[in-house]
Parts: C-alpha cells; sequence; structure tokens
C-alpha cells in the first residue's frame, strides 16, 4: 500500500471535478475517488491497485470496485467511509431513489457516496449539497435535479469524511 505521507493534501472549499488523465474512458469508482481527493484518475487507480494487493506487472485499470476497494483507496488519502444506511433488505422496487434519498436531511458539508442500480449493474454516484458527480457528467459536477441518476435506487449510501487520525 502505498505511503499516505507521499501524497500532498488536495483541499479546496470547492468541489473538485475528476480528472481523467488516462486517455482512455474510466468507470466509476475512480471518476468518484478523483472528485473527492482532488487527484487525476491515474492517481486513484493506482491506490485501489495498491490495495488488491497486484504485483505491479499485473496492475490494470480499474473497471469495477467494492465498498472495501473505495473505502481503502480512500484511507490512502486521508479519508474516512463510513455506511450511513442500507436498503440491500428490501427488494429492488421498495428502495429509494436518489430523488427522494434526496428529500432527507443530511449534512451538507460532507460527501455521500451512493451504492445505485444502473440497469443490471450496480454504480457509483456522489453527491455533496445538491450537486452530484459521476462517469455520466464526465466527472463535472451538476444538480442532482438535472443529473441523469434522479430515478435510480439505492443500494448503499456512505458518508466520506476527512480522517482526523492521519
Amino acid at each position: 500500500m502505498p505511503d499516505p505521507h507521499s501524497f500532498a493534501a488536495a483541499m479546496t472549499s470547492s468541489l473538485n471535478d475528476a480528472r481523467n488523465d488516462t486517455g482512455r474512458m474510466a468507470f466509476c469508482g475512480p471518476y468518484v475517488l478523483s472528485a473527492i481527493t482532488g487527484y487525476p484518475i491515474s492517481k486513484v487507480e493506482t491506490a485501489v491497485n495498491a490495495y488488491r494487493n497486484l504485483p505491479p506487472d499485473l496492475r490494470f485499470r480499474v473497471k469495477g470496485t467494492y465498498a472495501d476497494e473505495v473505502e481503502g483507496a480512500l484511507a490512502v488519502y486521508g479519508y474516512e467511509m463510513t455506511l450511513k444506511e442500507t436498503f440491500m433488505h428490501l427488494e429492488r422496487k421498495k428502495r429509494p431513489t436518489v430523488w427522494t434519498w434526496m428529500q432527507k436531511p443530511r449534512n451538507a458539508w460532507a460527501h455521500y457516496i451512493l451504492a445505485i442500480h444502473k440497469g443490471k449493474e450496480g454504480h457509483w454516484i456522489l453527491i455533496k449539497g445538491v450537486k452530484m458527480c459521476d462517469t455520466f457528467t464526465e466527472g463535472r459536477w451538476t444538480f442532482v435535479c438535472d443529473g441523469p441518476h434522479r430515478g435510480a435506487r439505492i443500494m448503499e449510501v456512505f458518508e466520506v469524511r476527512k480522517s482526523l487520525a492521519l
């Protein structure tokens, strides 16, 4: 795992656009990680691959991520990810949509990673305040009400905050 002190903090008061510096299509996990940390997708893919304990010659682009891999990559950059809500016990049609979840009170300063259904696949989106970011917005922040996932069903909600124990 990379040394967390070898990465400079990228704290800003505004929202970071995800930066795809790979020259190829990137997937939702790296986009979300890039938008939170402010680091380019190539660096967050390196952190995910390091968490996966792959030998350097077998490190591939990151196509799919599990929650523990996202959490592990965030920890490298000094962030904590905690599960706030899970709807996995409900059948898919009974799970709340992104739009109904947006109506609930929450911390406007925290990042929220939502695991949603997109077709038959799972998908990560990032929400902070009333804005969202993911691969469908090409890493740019857009208002949730204008975004492509208003009606998507939520599987799990994670809150991400800067770690106080570095």
